[in-house]
């Protein structure tokens, strides 16, 4: 009998993927004024889920990367610089 290994991107996400990636999705939204309607919302929860599905469980790590993706570079203080 063949064996199928599914990789973790096939695997259903639970309750606690979800929060991470919804604690994430708020931060970064309110951080850069992002209105959860916007096809920009859209795009960073896509970024956000593709990220925690290949292995970026650390919710620290997953927003830095989402951040760089999105083209998110902050000064020293703090602020987003305008791209």
């Amino acid at each position: 009998m063949v064996q199928t290994i599914l990789s973790r991107s096939q695997v259903p996400l639970d309750s606690r993927d979800l929060e991470t990636c919804q604690h994430v999705f708020d931060k970064l939204s309110a951080d850069y004024a992002v209105a959860r309607d916007s096809d920009e919302a859209e795009r960073m929860a896509s970024i956000i889920i593709e990220l925690y599905r290949q292995g970026v469980r650390d919710p620290n790590h997953l927003q830095s990367m989402v951040q760089a993706a999105r083209g998110l570079f902050e000064t020293d203080g703090g602020q987003p610089i305008a791209q």
